[in-house]
């Protein structure tokens, strides 16, 4: 198994925290080892990540963690309660879906780097009031996002907030998240997945 990815990309993070949560083996590959038609060749959508299974390539992180949870039962990453497993991927979309995007370089570029942090900021701001909120109505409370152990939704959650402060988004009206972020960051997948441990890391290549 290898995921085709990139040191700062926050959905191959995603799957590298899920890839570790669930204990399984793969080789990760840095998008800059290859040129752009060879990648293209593996994902005509040109996007990150990939994972590749037995040949085979699975793009979009949505689709990857589908397959991942579908194929590893070992530490599922959604609850078994129908509601609660509709709530936490609901909490996941809206960070894949609305807030993420904004990030993308390719989206910055189209619309300007001055204007592109003003519309992070203040998408980041509805959305991660929105999720605030979320945490705030559940009827039982949890050390993670929607159980006693890191998830789906814990999983979109860490690498949104190390986004957000990428472009100076104040987070400091959402205890909740925050709180949660705090502990997953303590645990060794989400370390392990982080931006500054990855072999393409640029710091990491000068030393």
């Amino acid at each position: 198994m290898r995921l085709y990815s990139r040191w700062q990309n926050s959905a191959g993070e995603r799957v590298r925290i899920a890839l570790d949560l669930k204990s399984i083996d793969y080789e990760y590959v840095p998008i800059g080892a290859l040129s752009k038609q060879e990648y293209l060749r593996i994902n005509p959508q040109g996007l990150l990540p990939t994972l590749e299974v037995g040949g085979s390539f699975i793009a979009q992180s949505s689709a990857i963690l589908d397959y991942l949870e579908e194929t590893f039962p070992t530490h599922p990453l959604l609850p078994t309660d129908p509601i609660i497993k509709a709530q936490a991927k609901a909490f996941a979309a809206h960070i894949s879906s609305e807030m993420h995007p904004l990030t993308q370089m390719r989206i910055q570029k189209m619309i300007g780097t001055e204007r592109a942090q003003d519309w992070v900021q203040h998408w980041h701001r509805v959305g991660f009031s929105a999720l605030e909120q979320t945490l705030k109505l559940k009827k039982k409370k949890t050390d993670f996002c929607f159980g006693e152990e890191p998830g789906w939704a814990d999983l979109h959650l860490i690498p949104q907030l190390a986004n957000a402060r990428r472009f100076n988004v104040d987070l400091s009206p959402y205890p909740l998240l925050l709180t949660i972020e705090a502990r997953c960051i303590e645990l060794g997948a989400f370390k392990k997945a982080r931006p500054e441990n990855q072999i393409d890391y640029p710091d990491r290549k000068a030393t």
